[in-house]
This record gives C-alpha cells, sequence and structure tokens, in this order.
C-alpha cells in the first residue's frame, strides 16, 4: 500500500480502478492520453473524453499527453491538428507532451520485424475484400490464408520490401498471426500494417507503410509509458488485440485500456464523417458553423467553456451508451449564463410606438440592471423618448385569453420606464400593425416613489432615436430526431436572420461578448451589430 500518497476518493468506476492501482504501490504517477486523429475538427463527443483523461489528470496530479494519431496520411492534415490544439486549451486543459504517433514509426517497424522473428506476423497476398472473405462471421471460424505458413526468411524479405516501396498499395500487407477461429473476429489475423504511397503531413515521404489503427495504438500507449488507456465503448472487443500487442512485443509494464461510453445528444451527429460531409457539400458555412456540433462550432454559437465542462460533469462516465438529451447541454448553458450574462434591451421583430403625451424633444433614463444575479454588475441606462419600439408580438389587436402585452383598451409597463395605455393602431395596407399610439401615464415611472401602478404585463423596448440595427442569426437545430439519413432529417429552419433594434452599447460590444437580450434569450456578440443566438430562456430540461 502507497500510505504516503494524498489519494483523492473515486468518483466513477474508472476512478476505482485508478485508486487501486495508486493504492497498491502498482503505479506512483498516473498518465492518460488524449489521442484524436487529425482528420477533421473535434465535436462534443470529445469534450467527454477530453475531460475524462484531463480530469483524472488534475485529480490525481499525473500527467496526460495529446497524442496526434496520425498513421493514416490520406486523410490527416495539419489544419485539423491545430484547430485540435485549440479546442482543447479552450476547454481548459494543457497537455505535457504534444506527440505525435508518427513519431514511433520506427520502433512500430522494429516491433513487427519482431512479431515476424518469432513466427507471430506474416506477409499477405489477399486483397482486402478476399481477406474480409474470408474472415468468417460470428457463429463461423475464419479461413486461413494461403500464405499464412510463409517462413520467416520470406516474410522478412517482402515485409523489408513493402518498406523499400517494391509493391503498389494493397498490393499485399503485413498480418498478425493469431487464430482464425477465435470467437473475437479482431483475433482473426488482423492486418497490422499496409502500403500507402501518400505524403504524411508529418514525416513527408518518408514511409510508404503504415501501421493500422490497432496495432499502432496499442505500442504508441506502452512506448509513452501510458498506465491507463481510456477510450469509448466501441473498442472494448478490440481490447484483447491491444493486450496481444504489447505483451508480444514486450512491454513492461503494460497500459491498461478500460472503455466508457460515449456521448449520444439528440438532434446532434457524433460523426467526423458525416459532419465533413456537411463542410464539403456547403450545407454549413465550414466547420465553425454554429449549427454544428463541432467544438469551433458551439465555441461560435458562444457556449461558455465552462459550461461544457459542467455538461461533462453532470453527464458522468457510465459503462452502457445512452442518449443524452441536449436540453441537457443546453441547461448547463442557460444556468452559468444566468450568472454572468449582461443584460440589454433587444427587439427582434420591430413595432413603431409613438408616446403621443410626451414632448417630441425630451428625453430621460431609465435604469436596467445589468445583472440582478450579480449585485456588484451594476445598472446601465436607456434612453426613454417619445417614440420607441417594441416587438411585433407584444402588441394584438384582437388578443388571445390571458394576454397581458400591449392590446387595446389596455395598459403595460415599459421595462424601467412609464406604464402606457393604448390609443390607437395605424396599420398597412393589408391590415398589419404598421405604428401604435400609445400614453404614458406620469407618476408611474419604475423606481419612482408611488409609482407601484399594479399592472399584469411588462415587456421591453428600445428608443428609436439612439437605437442600433442590429442583425439577428437565430439558430435551431441543424438535425431533425429520427430514422434514416441524416441528411433527409436536415432542418430547412436551422437559421432565420432577422433585422432588429438593440440598444447601442450592445451593438458596440466586442465579438463575443454575451448578453441576456430581456425576455428574449442569450446571444453572443459577432461584433458590428451582429449577434447569434446562443440559447433560449426557456429551459425544457427535466432533470
Amino acid at each position: 500500500m502507497n500510505e504516503n500518497m494524498n489519494i483523492p476518493e473515486p468518483s466513477n468506476f474508472i476512478e476505482d480502478v485508478i485508486v487501486d492501482d495508486l493504492r497498491s504501490g502498482k503505479h506512483d504517477k498516473i498518465i492518460t492520453r488524449f489521442p484524436p486523429e487529425p482528420n477533421g475538427y473535434l465535436h462534443i463527443g470529445h469534450a467527454k473524453a477530453i475531460c475524462i483523461n484531463f480530469g483524472i489528470k488534475e485529480k490525481f496530479g499525473g500527467e496526460c499527453n495529446l497524442r496526434f494519431d496520425d498513421t493514416n496520411p490520406v486523410k490527416e492534415d495539419v489544419e485539423y491538428m491545430e484547430s485540435i490544439k485549440e479546442d482543447i486549451r479552450w476547454l481548459g486543459f494543457e497537455w505535457d507532451r504534444e506527440l505525435h504517433a508518427s513519431d514511433y514509426f520506427g520502433q512500430m517497424y522494429e516491433c513487427a520485424v519482431k512479431l515476424i522473428k518469432d513466427g507471430k506476423a506474416y506477409v499477405c497476398d489477399l486483397s482486402a475484400d478476399e481477406i474480409r472473405a474470408t474472415r468468417g462471421t460470428l457463429t463461423e471460424p475464419g479461413k486461413e490464408s494461403p500464405y499464412r505458413n510463409r517462413n520467416v526468411e520470406e516474410n522478412l524479405d517482402l515485409f523489408a520490401r513493402m518498406r523499400a516501396g517494391e509493391f503498389a498499395d494493397g498490393e499485399k500487407v503485413l498480418r498478425a498471426k493469431i487464430d482464425m477461429s477465435s470467437p473475437n473476429i479482431n483475433m482473426r489475423d488482423p492486418v497490422i500494417y499496409r502500403i500507402c504511397h501518400a505524403e504524411h503531413p508529418h514525416t513527408g515521404r518518408e514511409w510508404v507503410i503504415y501501421p493500422m489503427y490497432d496495432f499502432a495504438h496499442p505500442l504508441e500507449d506502452a512506448i509513452e509509458g501510458i498506465t491507463h488507456s481510456l477510450c469509448s465503448l466501441e473498442f472494448e472487443n478490440h481490447r484483447p488485440l491491444y493486450d496481444w500487442v504489447t505483451e508480444n512485443c514486450g512491454f513492461d509494464p503494460r497500459p491498461r485500456q478500460i472503455e466508457f461510453a460515449r456521448l449520444n445528444l439528440t438532434h446532434t451527429v457524433m460523426s467526423k464523417r458525416f459532419l465533413k460531409r456537411l463542410v464539403d457539400e456547403k450545407v454549413v458555412d465550414g466547420w465553425n458553423d454554429p449549427r454544428l456540433s463541432t467544438l469551433s462550432g458551439i465555441r461560435e454559437r458562444g457556449y461558455p467553456p465552462e459550461a461544457v465542462r459542467d455538461f461533462c460533469g453532470r453527464i458522468g462516465v457510465a459503462k452502457a451508451d445512452s442518449v443524452v438529451d441536449i436540453a441537457m447541454l443546453e441547461h448547463c448553458v442557460r444556468e452559468y449564463l444566468n450568472e454572468h450574462a449582461t443584460r440589454a434591451m433587444a427587439v427582434l421583430r420591430p413595432l413603431k410606438v409613438i408616446v403621443d403625451n410626451y414632448p417630441e424633444d425630451a428625453s430621460e433614463d431609465a435604469v436596467i440592471e445589468n445583472n440582478p444575479r450579480d449585485p456588484g454588475a451594476g445598472t446601465h441606462t436607456a434612453t426613454f423618448s417619445r417614440e420607441l419600439w417594441i416587438e411585433r408580438d407584444d402588441f394584438a389587436l384582437d388578443p388571445p385569453p390571458r394576454y397581458f402585452r400591449l392590446k387595446p383598451d389596455g395598459t403595460v409597463r415599459l421595462k424601467g420606464a412609464y406604464v402606457v395605455k393604448y390609443k390607437s393602431c395605424e396599420l398597412s395596407a393589408d391590415g398589419t400593425p404598421e405604428v401604435v399610439h400609445v400614453e404614458y401615464i406620469p407618476g408611474t415611472k419604475s423606481g419612482e416613489e408611488g409609482a407601484a401602478v399594479k399592472v399584469k404585463g411588462t415587456i421591453h423596448w428600445v428608443n428609436a432615436r439612439d437605437c442600433a440595427d442590429a442583425e439577428m442569426f437565430m439558430y435551431d437545430y441543424l438535425i431533425e430526431d429520427g430514422e434514416g439519413d441524416y441528411m433527409d432529417r436536415l432542418n430547412p429552419d436551422s437559421l432565420t436572420v432577422l433585422s432588429g433594434k438593440v440598444e447601442r452599447f450592445a451593438a458596440d460590444a466586442p465579438e463575443g461578448e454575451r448578453f441576456q437580450f430581456l425576455r428574449e434569450g442569450y446571444f453572443v456578440s459577432k461584433g458590428n451589430g451582429r449577434f447569434g443566438s446562443i440559447v433560449a430562456l426557456k429551459d425544457g430540461f427535466k432533470g
């Protein structure tokens, strides 16, 4: 027992293993890794893996490496590597070492040579389709390759010639020699090296053979001294092969693979392949489109990283896959913004209001709290005058029952200002209200003595004289829930652009500043009077 260590209490089954290993003295330092393949941008599902791996580093005082799993040069790009680093740092984490799978290509090659010399790997001439056809099924064993019993010298010669570039892509592969009748299909002589004459973003043209993921990944972990290799549940059936590789390549101690449930979220696609299709076919405006589940997309949407980390903490670490309602993520975002976002008034669909009995040249300040949740946030002033803009939905000539906004024969309070009563309405040719005339009731201004006039409704407004024009990007879910192809479930109304009005101080805010537009929702500044919706005010999460 490592009694001198101050070991935190575990909070999930992965940490149970880690605590046992620390207390037993098996490890004195925990080393994890986050190993993305740089073939696309990270999405919200990766945030869970990031939080687990880097969270364990923080909790147990260990290390966490960032390792780019760059074993497939055809799909990988430096652009993706840079975006991955930006995403991790945005979430608030920092890696101990930045590494590449390609850093170990020489060592991996020597491990493959060792397997050949030990009679545990052979060069196979079967095509990919032929290998697939002879692999067998869950109930039937596979068929041995006719090249399985090549002798060691021939295999070494052929593998060296593969390395030298003598053969075309797909002409030969190197396979592990394990058990073609294994109940685990992954153990039926899996391919561990293939030929690929393509330029690699990290090693250039140095290599024309590349290790397969199931061979490379355990070796990378073992070489780096990873103690616990944490991965999603789809790799559970690959664990016997993971252990076989590290054991037969002579590593001791060896890393331990532990699987956890991946994150599945409603209205969201967790597939880099499909996300890339949306980008390539210009369904969306790049990888950082706010409607996407990419981390760069939700960052552009205005989601705070603190809320994403909170969400990952709340969903926990489970052993079984499940689907999480996106309303839970939105709830975490809303909770954070409610505490931190500045309040402002904005009108998304403007309707002109004229206060007939207010002097044309007069104006006065209305005091608006910047954030009632934060006493230290202070206030700002909005200028009240004769001509205002209100939300079009806040007026109805023929209101439904229990409508407590502006209506004929009704009164309503203007936020931070006066109670007003309806006088008349100017209509367009098609009968749509164009200008509403009201009168204010003196002595009813918010905050003034005697102003406590009882009205059932309070609406927001902006001063037509000094407000700013605003372009409002309203985002809805890109993918509708259901069955079938994602492309058939694209929401045609996932983006709506409105021409609204906003208090000028908000329009002048720097890009990235977040606001709660009173009674409208949470928005992020895109700069120059442009705003994107983050999340609605109404919380749909039932947790």
